[in-house]
C-alpha cells in the first residue's frame, strides 16, 4: 500500500535518549523509516509499508509476518515514541504500551557516527531512488540521474569505484539492520562490506566504463537500458545462423581467453 502520511519532516533525523556525549540509545526517521540504533544490543529497523495519522500521532507499520508498529509525536526538538505489542488492535493504541521521550543532539558521538553512518545516509539514498525508479516515475532517465545524484560524492556528476563501494556498503548496512544485527555483527558487516564493495566497484567499472575513464558517467548506466523500445533493426540483409554464431561467439572468448592465458 502506497504511503499515505510520511512521518512529518520535523521529526526526521537523529534522535537520542541520555546525554548527548554517550547517548544510551539512537533513533533515526526517514520519511519512510525508522531504525533504532542502541549502544548495546540489536538494532530494530522499520520500513513502514503504510503509515497513516491517529489520533495525534503519526503510525507506521512495518513488512512481515509481526508487521511492527511505531508510534511517533512531536516537534522539532522533543519526540515520543511508542512500539505496541503486535496483538494491541490498531484502534486501542497506544494503549498501556510504554512512550518513550527523545531530544536532539548538536552532533552524533563518534563512535556511533563510524558505525551506523553510512548505513543511515543509504537508507535515505535508498527512499529517494525507490521514488525516482518505482512504477511511478516519471522516466527511466529520472532513475538513472537519481543513482547518479545519490553516489556521486564528489560532484562530478559520475560514479567512481570507490563510491559504488559507499552503496554497497550501506546496504549492506540496511540488510544486517534489518535481521536486528547487535553492533558487533553490524561492525563485521561493514568490515565484509568493505572488500565486497571495493569488489563490486570493480566490477561495474569493467562492465559498463566504455570509455575507460574510471568512472561511471549517467550515459554509461544507462547504455542499451533506455534505449529499449528504441532498436528497431534495420530491413537490409539476412539472418544468420545461430548455429554459426554461437561458434563465433566460442572463438572469440577462445582467443580471449587465450590472450589472458598467455599474459600469465
Amino acid at each position: 500500500p502506497a504511503i499515505q502520511a510520511p512521518v512529518p519532516e520535523p521529526l526526521r533525523g537523529p534522535w537520542y535518549q541520555g546525554a548527548c556525549a554517550d547517548p544510551s540509545a539512537a533513533l533515526h526517521l526517514t520519511a519512510r523509516a525508522a531504525v533504532r540504533l542502541p549502544d548495546n544490543g540489536p538494532a530494530r529497523l522499520i520500513r513502514f509499508s503504510q503509515s497513516r495519522l491517529q489520533d495525534g500521532w503519526t503510525l507506521g507499520t512495518g513488512r512481515g509476518a509481526e508487521a511492527p508498529r511505531i508510534l511517533l509525536r512531536g516537534t522539532a526538538e522533543a519526540l515520543e515514541t511508542a512500539e505496541p505489542e503486535p496483538k494491541l488492535r490498531d484502534d486501542r493504541l497506544p494503549g498501556e504500551t510504554p512512550i518513550q521521550a527523545w531530544h536532539r543532539c548538536p552532533a552524533a558521538p563518534a563512535g556511533l557516527a563510524a558505525l551506523h553512518g553510512e548505513g543511515v545516509a543509504f537508507l535515505s539514498s535508498l527512499e529517494a531512488l525507490e521514488a525516482a525508479c518505482g512504477p511511478a516515475a516519471p522516466s527511466p532517465d529520472s532513475c538513472v540521474a537519481a543513482v547518479i545524484r545519490e553516489g556521486d560524492v564528489s560532484s562530478d556528476g559520475k560514479l567512481s569505484v570507490a563510491e559504488i563501494a559507499r552503496l554497497v556498503r550501506g546496504a549492506s548496512w540496511l540488510l544486517a539492520a534489518a535481521e536486528d544485527a547487535t553492533p558487533e555483527t553490524v561492525l563485521a558487516t561493514g568490515g565484509g562490506g568493505l572488500l565486497a564493495g571495493v569488489a563490486m566497484g570493480r566490477l561495474l567499472m569493467e562492465s559498463l566504463d566504455y570509455d575507460g575513464d574510471g568512472k561511471l558517467s549517467a550515459a554509461e548506466l544507462a547504455q542499451d537500458r533506455l534505449g529499449f523500445g528504441r532498436a528497431t533493426g534495420q530491413a537490409d540483409g539476412r539472418p544468420v545462423r545461430m548455429q554459426g554464431l554461437q561458434e563465433g561467439v566460442a572463438l572469440l572468448r577462445g582467443v580471449v581467453e587465450g590472450l589472458l592465458f598467455e599474459q600469465e
